[in-house]
């Protein structure tokens, strides 16, 4: 509007001001309809949202005062998700917790010596070269202890089709183990067994998985659990398992070609190795019953059988392999529970 125009305009300065209002006077009717849904919306519907929202950071049970704890519920949820239901944001979070997770302290005594400033064992040779340097006139103790290593891991990986989505993420946890212990070896079979070790030991887990995919050419195929036990047991068990082994046996044990030779080579296994670990997704459900004729033919050479499907399983797992761990109950409880 022009200078001009507004000196014709007879309108008074706050006219505007006052139509605004007038017109918002005319709206309380329908503003007034409208507030009762509009404040159940925000009730029921707004406020639930944001308050989990809030809450979902903190440690609350509406008895205590909240407490901020970040995403430490975000992650307890995905430590106990099913790795089958996994999307591929919550994989790939699930594979950096992998390589954070604190891993068994299963160190052993070895038959050498190592010294030490003080201990219960006298070496007394060390003591008897430290006096004759001496001259004689004083005799300063000098003590040894037993050196203690790590046991060797040897991992026996199914990789059939219905392994195939827990063996991935299970041999990203074994990709951590080899980087962190000198002693790891690892094995994949689907039809026949293959040594993916020098594999896992590049240093993106990406490319060793990469790299363990192309030397298995029967990953996602069919099972041989027995042909490949007999494999390990006749090229490769004397060769891995000296100095008292661990071995982790992760399958099924859906066995696709079942005779007497099964039970057999899982003895011949058992009684190589120092401790023996069947890791069996199907422990995940509840109703789980050891009633296939593979599962029972292996269960009675095994000293712990556990569930490998979460984070949480699988932090379990290393707990249990520490050296101060207690044995879990025996195995062929399974059998008699069955029927």
């Amino acid at each position: 509007m022009t200078e001009g125009a507004e000196l014709l305009d007879p309108r008074p300065p706050h006219f505007e001001h006052v139509g605004h209002i007038m017109n918002a006077r005319r709206h309380l009717p329908h503003y007034a309809m409208v507030l009762p849904f509009a404040l159940l919306f925000a009730a029921f519907f707004l406020y639930p949202i944001i308050s989990g929202f809030y809450y979902s950071f903190h440690d609350w049970n509406a008895a205590t005062e909240a407490r901020f704890i970040g995403l430490a519920n975000y992650e307890a949820v995905l430590k106990s998700r099913d790795f089958a239901q996994m999307s591929a944001a919550e994989i790939a979070r699930a594979k950096q917790l992998i390589a954070e997770l604190r891993l068994p302290d299963d160190s052993v005594p070895m038959r050498r010596f190592r010294p030490v400033a003080q201990g219960r064992s006298i070496d007394l040779r060390r003591t008897l070269r430290q006096s004759l340097r001496g001259g004689g006139g004083s005799i300063d103790l000098a003590f040894r202890e037993r050196r203690e290593t790590h046991p060797p891991v040897v991992a026996l990986v199914d990789i059939s089709g219905s392994m195939a989505e827990y063996s991935r993420i299970f041999l990203h946890f074994l990709h951590t183990l080899t980087a962190r212990r000198r002693r790891v070896h690892s094995f994949v079979f689907g039809t026949r067994l293959t040594n993916v070790t020098r594999m896992l030991k590049a240093r993106d887990p990406d490319e060793a998985l990469a790299l363990a995919g192309k030397a298995a050419p029967d990953w996602e195929g069919g099972t041989r659990i027995s042909a490949a036990l007999h494999a390990f047991n006749r090229v490769w068990s004397r060769r891995v398992l000296a100095g008292g082994a661990i071995v982790l046996l992760f399958t099924d044990g859906l066995e696709r070609e079942l005779d007497d030779s099964l039970a057999f080579e899982m003895d011949r296994l058992h009684r190589s190795c120092r401790q023996l670990v069947w890791l069996n997704p199907l422990l995940r459900y509840e109703a789980f019953a050891a009633r296939a004729s593979g599962i029972r033919a292996m269960l009675p050479h095994v000293d712990s059988f556990r569930p490998i499907h979460n984070l949480a399983a699988m932090a379990d797992l290393c707990a249990a392999l520490s050296r101060d761990a207690g044995r879990q109950g025996d195995p062929r409880q399974w059998l008699k529970r069955a029927g």
